[in-house]
């Protein structure tokens, strides 16, 4: 046949299905298997399909091309129209080394009669024939393929569909949480794991929530970005140590931001000193923080005192770390340099009853509860930006009136009182007026 390739293969079989599983190079992919919907089906719907595979595959096509530490799992591909063709091969068995082997060895036949295209795996199919497009010297990078048989008729289809449908509805994604833990290019998640390593306050056995237990028969998973009320040493976990790390990250090497490519160990370690600094100011800035932590007997005694949790600490609650961090990045884009936005950081009351953690927290009878509605988190950064740098009057005036949509009452700060953080530049063209 023309353009026959012939590729070595291992023939398996699982329930009702005869597979093959064999290794295939990138230009064999590109050239050999395409996309279900090229095989026929309404055009527009074909075009939308490619467009959504087109736009979520840009990250890995970059990890492709830049990445010496590329490595893509298996594509699971069906032949349109019949079984692939597959030769078994004997192998000589003098030495009786193969006893008890089957004849589970053979090669697959790829040529112009029967066409591929991905089952599952279409992502990476995309990626691969983008990548060698731009960068032909990827053709010969190999791939895993696991090939199965599509028949054309109603029954095969039918069986077709059930398969894509159960690899999608039992393949597990891995968590952000499980990302962050395992992840080995984005610089963020790195050093994340360097400083539960390495800094000395976070280091402390239990003041970073990692791992969470679920159930009794002891399996774990990574901690999301939640700390329990009444958890005694910890102070944050993971997760919002990576949001708080991302939010802090301005400033830093452009590598830090593409995720998927491990920035240089050079830039690595110059972002995690930076990084680390900020860390330390909001430990010692943000209400002595650290201070009152090292301090007490019990974390929970500073994230929520018995009987009287309107006097816990702001920062203590995952929701609260994140929001000062995220509204610090927009403060410091606004012309506010660090320094003063530590100074201003300072002079607030750290009370979870005050102004304005009160916009997520409410607290009765010595109970406090923490909202964390999308609705609250707004609202919280809207308070937090009007108390640290307002950018007008107007701005103040929408955020006292979102809290008051929000909890039904005034806030207890004034507009007046809020005017006096106006960024120099708009109070200066407010005297002008």
């Amino acid at each position: 046949m023309s353009n026959r390739v012939l590729i070595p293969a291992l023939k398996a079989r699982v329930g009702d299905w005869n597979y093959y599983i064999c290794v295939m190079k990138y230009a064999q992919v590109c050239k050999q298997i395409e996309f279900a919907h090229d095989l026929g089906g309404n055009v527009d719907l074909g075009r939308l399909i490619q467009r959504g595979i087109t736009e979520r595959t840009r990250d890995i096509t970059e990890y492709l091309l830049k990445s010496n530490h590329r490595f893509l799992g298996a594509l699971i591909v069906a032949a349109w129209g019949g079984s692939p063709k597959y030769l078994s091969v004997e192998m000589e068995n003098a030495s009786g080394v193969l006893d008890g082997l089957d004849n589970a060895f053979g090669v697959l036949t790829f040529d112009d009669s029967v066409r591929y295209f991905a089952l599952d795996g279409q992502h990476r199919l995309r990626a691969i024939k983008d990548a060698v497009r731009i960068d032909p010297s990827l053709s010969n990078e190999e791939i895993s393929v696991i090939l199965v048989s599509h028949y054309d008729t109603e029954e095969g289809r039918k069986k077709t569909r059930r398969l894509f449908s159960n690899i999608n509805k039992n393949a597990k994604k891995t968590t952000p949480g499980e990302d962050i833990a395992l992840d080995e290019d984005d610089g963020y998640s790195i050093i994340t794991r360097r400083l539960i390593d390495e800094h000395p306050f976070l280091n402390e056995n239990g003041r970073v929530i990692v791992f969470t237990k679920l159930g009794n028969s002891g399996e774990i998973r990574v901690a999301g970005g939640t700390i329990p009320k009444t958890d005694k040493k910890a102070v944050t976990t993971i997760t919002t140590i990576h949001d708080i790390l991302v939010n802090l990250g301005f400033g830093l090497h452009p590598s830090m931001a593409k995720r998927t490519i491990r920035p240089p160990e050079d830039v690595l370690d110059e972002s995690y000193e930076v990084l680390k600094s900020r860390i330390d100011d909001l430990l010692e800035r943000c209400g002595k923080w650290k201070e009152h932590v090292e301090a007490a007997a019990s974390a929970r005694d500073v994230r929520a005192p018995l009987k009287n949790e309107g006097a816990g600490h702001p920062m203590m609650r995952s929701m609260i770390q994140r929001a000062i961090t995220r509204v610090a990045a927009q403060i410091i884009s606004q012309g506010i340099s660090w320094a003063e936005l530590m100074n201003r950081l300072e002079q607030m009351t750290w009370r979870i009853d005050s102004p304005p953690w009160i916009s997520v927290a409410s607290v009765k009878e010595g109970t406090a509860t923490i909202h964390t509605s999308r609705h609250y988190a707004s609202l919280l950064d809207a308070m937090l930006t009007v108390h640290l740098a307002p950018n007008s009057r107007q701005e103040i005036i929408r955020a006292r009136k979102s809290f008051k949509e929000l909890h039904n009452k005034s806030y207890p700060v004034t507009e007046e009182e809020l005017a006096k953080k106006l960024i120099a530049t708009d109070r200066e063209s407010e005297v002008k007026i």
